[in-house]
């Protein structure tokens, strides 16, 4: 993994950074990797367990589906926003407010995961084309100063973190 200074990213995403596998180098590496991880796990859950929550408030698996959609799009946002050399500083969102609006139950589950991948491939593609001291550029989201890398290794761990959490509490 490339190096990340603990001041590339605020303190609460260190989980996703610490959740990567070592041994995978790259950003993009790390993004085809979990997007290979996710497919393996989310084709074959049932549609008995596509509603199922697993306590009161807790999202089901179509919304947390839902919500690495739409994360993933807010990050590839900032990730856009901070190698165009955009200062303007993001603010952050309320993933339960997203939620809560997606709709995401009434959706079919196959659309939910076509939505998914096509989102991670579109970001695969943007951190593809970008240069090596691109990685290196920061902006302001949510308060905290954040790098590109370490946006491209949040958005990897992220994904990764929610999985585990489906495979011990959803599906266990």
């Amino acid at each position: 993994m490339l190096e990340l200074k603990s001041n590339e990213y605020a303190p609460f995403f260190k989980p996703y950074i610490n959740i990567l596998d070592k041994n995978i180098e790259g950003i993009v590496d790390n993004l085809e990797d979990s997007l290979s991880k996710a497919l393996a796990l989310l084709e074959g859950i049932s549609k008995e367990k596509q509603l199922y929550r697993y306590g009161d408030g807790k999202w089901t698996i179509k919304e947390l589906i839902q919500h690495l959609i739409d994360t993933e799009r807010v990050f590839a946002y900032r990730t856009l926003v901070f190698v165009r050399n955009d200062t303007t500083e993001l603010p952050g969102f309320d993933e339960n407010q997203y939620v809560l609006h997606s709709n995401a139950n009434l959706r079919p589950y196959q659309d939910l995961l076509v939505e998914f991948k096509s989102v991670r491939r579109s970001t695969i593609l943007l951190f593809k084309s970008l240069k090596y001291s691109d990685l290196e550029k920061k902006g302001i989201a949510s308060g905290n100063f954040m790098s590109v890398k370490a946006l491209g290794y949040i958005i990897s761990g992220h994904l990764l973190h929610h999985l585990k959490i489906i495979e011990e509490r959803y599906l266990a």
